[in-house]
C-alpha cells in the first residue's frame, strides 16, 4: 500500500511556495521533510515544516509555454521556473516518471553546479520509489524545473578520459586567490573561478572508468574531509559537496550507465569548483578512528538543531557511513550539530 502520510502532506504544503526566497536562497522544505522521513522520523516532519514554512515566498506563476523545440532557450532562466513546472507536469501526465527522469537528467547533467535542483529532484525520486502519488509526481516536476531554471554549466567540456581518482585529482585544481570575492551566492563566486583560474581541464582529470557507485563514494569521502577542514569559513558550501553527490545514488537506478557517468563527471566538476572557490586548507586528514555512537541520539540532536542543511547533511553522512564504514562522516555530523547549537 502506498504511504500517503506526512510526506505527501508536506509536499502539498510546499507546492504552494516558490523554489527560492530572500535574495536567491533555496527552498529546502520538501528536501528537509523527505530527509526526515529517510532518517526514520516522519513524526518530526509536521513541526519542522511549520517552523520552516513562514520564511518562504509564493510559488512562481507560469508566463509562457516552453515547447519541445525551444526548451534550450529557457535553461538557466529562474524567472521562468513556473513555465518549467508546467512543462514537466505535462510530461509526467503522458509517460512514466522514470522515463522523464532519464530523458531530462541526461539533458541537465552539465548544469548541476547550483546543486539544489539536482538535490530536490533526487529527493523526489527517492520519495517516488517508496510509492507513486500525485504530490510526489508534482514534487518531481518542481525539482526538475528548479534544476532547469538554475542550470549552470561550467567552463570546460569532457573531451578525453582522465586517469586519476578524486583524491589524486583534487590537489591539481587551482584555487581562487585571496583577492577573490567570496560573498553572495555560490553561482556568482564560481564565475570568478572560471575566469581567474585554469579550470577548463578539471572535468577531464578524473577517470570515468571507476564503477558508478564507487565514484560517488570517492567524492563523498574526499569532500567530507574538505568539509571538516573548511567548515569554519564555508560550511554550507562544503555541505553541498557531500549531499549533492550522495543524492546521485537515488537517480542512478533510473538512468542509463552513460547518463550516470556523465552526471558523475559533472558532479565532480561542480565539487571541484566549490573547492576552488572556498577551500582555504588542503585536507590531509586520515579517516577517523571508528568509535561507538548512538545513531538515534545523533538524529535527535540534528532534529533539535532544526537547520535544514544539517538535516540533509546528517542523512547523507549516515548513508555514506553505512556504505563505507568511514567514521569521518560521523565526525562531520557531530561538527555540524555543534555549529548549529553554538
Amino acid at each position: 500500500m502506498i504511504d500517503v502520510g506526512v510526506l505527501d502532506e508536506a509536499f502539498e504544503r510546499f507546492a504552494r511556495t516558490g523554489p527560492e526566497f530572500g535574495r536567491g536562497l533555496s527552498n529546502h522544505g520538501p528536501m528537509g521533510s523527505e530527509a526526515l522521513v529517510a532518517l526514520g522520523r516522519p513524526d518530526a516532519v509536521p513541526a519542522w515544516s511549520e517552523w520552516y514554512a513562514p520564511r518562504l515566498q509564493e510559488q512562481v506563476r507560469p508566463t509562457r509555454k516552453i515547447g519541445a523545440n525551444d526548451w534550450r532557450e529557457a535553461l538557466g532562466q529562474i524567472d521562468r521556473v513556473g513555465d518549467w513546472v508546467v512543462l514537466f507536469e505535462r510530461e509526467l501526465e503522458v509517460g512514466p516518471w522514470s522515463g522523464v527522469v532519464e530523458r531530462w537528467v541526461k539533458r541537465l547533467a552539465p548544469g548541476v553546479m547550483a546543486t539544489h535542483g539536482v538535490l530536490r529532484t533526487a529527493h523526489a525520486v527517492r520519495a517516488l520509489d517508496r510509492g507513486e502519488t500525485v504530490p510526489r509526481r508534482h514534487e518531481l516536476a518542481e525539482g526538475l524545473a528548479y534544476w532547469a531554471a538554475r542550470y549552470q554549466p561550467l567552463a570546460g567540456r569532457h573531451i578525453r578520459d582522465g586517469q586519476l581518482r578524486v583524491a589524486e585529482a583534487l590537489p591539481m585544481v587551482e584555487r581562487l586567490g585571496p583577492s577573490g570575492d567570496r560573498r553572495g551566492l555560490f553561482k556568482d563566486v564560481i564565475l570568478q573561478v572560471e575566469t581567474s583560474t585554469d579550470f577548463e581541464r578539471v572535468i577531464d582529470l578524473v577517470s570515468p572508468d571507476v564503477p558508478i557507485d564507487e565514484f560517488i563514494s570517492d567524492l563523498t569521502r574526499v569532500f567530507v574531509r574538505e568539509y571538516l577542514e573548511n567548515a569554519a569559513l564555508a560550511s554550507i558550501a562544503f555541505i553541498h559537496t557531500v549531499t549533492a553527490p550522495s543524492a546521485l545514488r537515488f537517480l542512478h537506478p533510473h538512468v542509463t550507465d552513460e547518463t550516470a557517468r556523465s552526471l558523475n563527471l559533472h558532479m565532480w566538476q561542480a565539487c571541484a569548483a566549490m573547492h576552488a572557490a572556498f577551500a582555504r586548507a588542503r585536507s590531509n586528514a586520515e579517516a577517523e578512528e571508528p568509535t561507538p555512537f548512538d545513531e538515534d541520539d545523533l538524529i535527535e540532536q540534528v532534529i533539535d538543531a532544526r537547520d535544514e542543511h544539517a538535516i540533509k547533511f546528517a542523512e547523507a553522512c549516515l548513508r555514506e557511513h553505512r556504505i563505507s564504514g568511514d567514521a569521518t562522516f560521523i565526525a562531520a555530523i557531530r561538527d555540524v550539530v555543534r555549529r548549529e547549537r553554538a
